[in-house]
């Protein structure tokens, strides 16, 4: 019973990391750039694309087509910010609702006409699949990976954007614009930056999750309230709340799947419904 509850606790956690590592970057542009980005998801699968494409196609290791679904995401991202986003920064949030829904839609056709319908196969190396001895618990070793990846990742994010100059632009920017360009801070450049990092994210975390999400050309609409969720109940513009979010929604969903698995993809959203009753403005204060 101790052991099906540690097991159930340590999967939950991996889940949640994973989702935080996805979700945070729509914590940053829609806290810190005020864009409502429903597209962010269409990201992840850019990424889990790009790692599938390198393993079979090209022959790179799984380890190798991470950073490069990070690079593939954040280059689309930062195409798209200078060309369609940027129009949009100062548009409604109705306006901004619809593009994005939009250009998610477009993904999905987009993956489907060019990988087709299927579920796509991930190759992890054999030291990922098995399990590992700790503590008297055998625990899974891609879901050990996946929890050390979202700690350094957590880690150096917080670093980049509380400790670094350009951390103290991002706020600057999002302060004043006309004050800080009046600074010498070049704005749009900052915004292109921010918007690229938050698609890098989330493309990594769309590689890192293909053998726990799955990957298909509809996982940008099938996840899309999951990455919403952690955001609304977290607060937007920060990174502890999201992942504090992240890992009870992750540890709920989980939880709920296993021992009342007639109603366990409904406890995920009650959870919701209580944290957002008792916490209007986010686990952290922060107003989404």
């Amino acid at each position: 019973m101790i052991g099906n509850l540690i097991g159930v606790l340590f999967d939950g956690l991996a889940y949640g990391s994973l989702l935080f590592l996805i979700s945070v970057g729509l914590s940053v542009t829609m806290g810190l750039m005020n864009f409502v980005n429903l597209a962010h998801g269409a990201f992840a699968m850019v990424g889990g694309y790009a790692c599938v494409t390198l393993m079979t196609r090209m022959g790179l290791p799984f380890l190798l087509t991470l950073p490069l679904a990070f690079v593939a995401s954040a280059v689309l991202g930062l195409v798209l910010e200078r060309t369609l986003y940027r129009r949009l920064y100062k548009a409604s949030h109705l306006d901004q609702v619809l593009f994005s829904i939009g250009l998610t839609f477009m993904a999905v056709a987009a993956a489907t006409y060019v990988f087709g319908p299927q579920q796509q196969p991930v190759q992890l190396p054999d030291w990922l699949r098995g399990q590992v001895s700790l503590l008297g618990l055998d625990l899974g070793s891609y879901r050990l990976f996946m929890i050390a990846v979202v700690v350094i990742i957590t880690g150096a994010l917080g670093y980049l954007l509380e400790r670094t100059r350009f951390g103290a632009q991002i706020r600057a920017s999002v302060d004043n614009q006309v004050a800080s360009a009046g600074l010498g801070i070049n704005v749009n450049r900052v915004f292109s930056l921010t918007f690229a990092l938050g698609s890098g994210l989330a493309g990594l975390g769309g590689g890192l999750g293909i053998d726990v999400l799955g990957l298909d050309p509809t996982f940008p609409i099938k996840y899309m309230v999951y990455f919403l969720l952690v955001v609304a109940v977290g607060g937007a513009g920060t990174i502890r709340g999201p992942l504090f979010a992240a890992l009870i929604l992750g540890i709920f969903d989980v939880a709920g799947k296993y021992y009342v698995p007639d109603v366990g993809a409904f406890v995920i959203y009650v959870l919701m419904v209580v944290l957002l009753l008792l916490f209007p403005a986010g686990l952290l204060g922060r107003r989404t």
